[in-house]
């Protein structure tokens, strides 16, 4: 099923004056969310999509559930190969299960409203000025950059880092209940992986602060997925939860890895083999 709205008509522009990029409004909106980023690591605009449309984009996203990946897989919270030596307390070791599935963004039509979102050029600049760049990119693997997230009930997203910096999420469906968005906001940083926090976290000790996130359909999310580790809680009831996600990067050009890109969607491509596009860090994937 595809929408025949404009590429930003879905957007509540009287709330996000994105058609105004020069505005007072859209400084403000820009200046709020970067006060959230700064504060909690985290910021998310209720209701981005105006609600008339919340029925479009969820049928849109259950049209494309069928084109899932949806074999569970064993990972852990850096999505490198299972059975990689690593020392005896390196956080690596702990194993998951991820039992969340991902359409890929060759199965996503550019009519649909998460695509022209995504694509859109405002949309973009929007997004960059409220992470404080210049510019963003998007990705140019052809199978990430723009996905659908589904956890099915009794299924989880397990603690993780994202390929990218900077990410943007809309959830399209909620669960009945549980499937809480939980992040730990600026936990490893590009030159420090911090690898005793993130043990604790993955240990459920309590020592390390974890935040918890309340999403509606239809709300924008944006924080920093490279450095926040983050889940999505198992969702409880008797529907899935749809989540589009937004992945962008400073830098052109940027490749998912061949280990992650095969847990993620069961398939590589030859530019996924040909080798991994520098992310600008050294940090694991």
């Amino acid at each position: 099923m595809s929408t025949s709205v404009a590429p930003l008509e879905m957007v509540d522009t009287d709330r996000y004056p994105l058609t105004d990029p020069d505005s007072p409004a859209w400084r403000e909106t820009v200046g709020r969310t970067q006060a959230d980023l700064a504060d909690v690591g985290c910021s998310v605009l209720a209701d981005f999509i105006r609600p008339e449309l919340h029925d479009v984009l969820r049928k849109e996203c259950a049209a494309l559930e069928p084109h899932a990946y949806t074999k569970i897989e064993k990972v852990n919270a850096y999505n490198t190969a299972i059975g990689e030596p690593l020392p005896e307390d390196h956080p690596g070791r702990t194993i998951m299960e991820r039992g969340n599935a991902f359409v890929a963004r060759d199965h996503i039509p550019a009519s649909s409203i998460i695509a022209r979102l995504y694509t859109s050029p405002l949309f973009q600049r929007f997004v960059a000025d409220c992470f404080g760049l210049p510019e963003l990119h998007e990705l140019a693997d052809p199978l990430s950059g723009l996905t659908l997230n589904v956890i099915a009930p009794g299924r989880a997203h397990p603690w993780h880092f994202d390929t990218n910096s900077y990410t943007v999420s809309m959830l399209t469906q909620a669960a009945e209940a549980g499937g809480t968005f939980e992040y730990c906001p600026g936990i490893r940083s590009a030159a420090d992986e911090n690898f005793p926090a993130v043990r604790a976290v993955l240990a459920e000790d309590g020592t390390h602060p974890v935040q918890r996130l309340g999403l509606r359909p239809g709300d924008l999310q944006l924080f920093q997925g490279r450095f926040a580790l983050h889940r999505v809680s198992t969702v409880e009831g008797a529907i899935a939860r749809y989540s589009a996600i937004f992945a962008y990067s400073e830098r052109p050009g940027v490749i998912g890895s061949a280990e992650r890109t095969r847990q993620l969607f069961g398939r590589v491509l030859p530019v996924h083999l040909a080798g991994r596009t520098d992310r600008g860090d050294e940090l694991l994937d």
